[in-house]
């Protein structure tokens, strides 16, 4: 029997909707606690302590530019499924609250778990040929170009951005959203290597 080596289109569709779920539970547990994050999504959440828009809509915007990088440099099936995987995370991170309320939850699990959950919806989207956009485009072409590790390029741009907190939140806000940055992009590091998943 010969091996699978590519997705079909429905386990595309199923896992993009599995990868954004978790991505938009992992936001809500930082939003909830106050935490900023790295790449897009944590501009997105710096601009909704600024204006008066929503996390799903800032986010969605902001990625507009990076799928001309997309499509120009990773493809027309990559730039599609990003497309539908911001749209997703957008939409779900504007809702769950319909869904899902916590009263109270310790900011070191926050943290981890925030953390933990945004990595595995990025590490599912890389494996489906997708990604949360704006700097996970960047971080996948140069892994895919210079075999530098994605996680680790997203690690030093995200503790970068998340930096920016300094001026925003307290000092104990800060140390937890680079904690969770942390988790976040060591899934990523420890579980996504070049040819390590060779179905596409």
């Amino acid at each position: 029997m010969k091996p699978q080596t590519h997705h079909s289109i429905i386990e595309d569709i199923f896992a993009m909707f599995t990868a954004s779920l978790l991505v938009s539970l992992g936001v809500y547990l930082f939003k909830l606690s106050g935490f900023l994050t790295g790449g897009t999504a944590g501009i997105a959440l710096i601009l909704t302590q600024l204006t008066p828009f929503s996390f799903g809509t800032i986010f969605f915007v902001i990625n507009l530019p990076f799928y001309y990088l997309a499509w120009t440099r990773m493809g027309k099936r990559f730039t599609i499924n990003t497309f539908i995987s911001v749209t997703i995370v957008s939409l779900l991170s504007d809702n769950l609250h319909r869904v899902i309320h916590i009263d109270f939850v310790h900011p070191a699990f926050a943290a981890i778990l925030g953390g933990f959950l945004v990595g595995m919806g990025i590490l599912i989207m890389f494996r489906h040929v997708s990604s949360l956009g704006g700097l996970g485009v960047l971080a996948k072409y140069v892994q895919d170009r210079f075999s530098f590790s994605a996680g680790k390029f997203q690690m030093a741009v995200d503790v970068s951005i998340v930096c920016i907190g300094f001026f925003l939140v307290s000092y104990e806000i800060l140390a937890w959203s680079v904690l969770g940055a942390i988790a976040l992009n060591l899934v990523v590091t420890i579980n996504h290597k070049p040819g390590r998943y060779q179905i596409t």
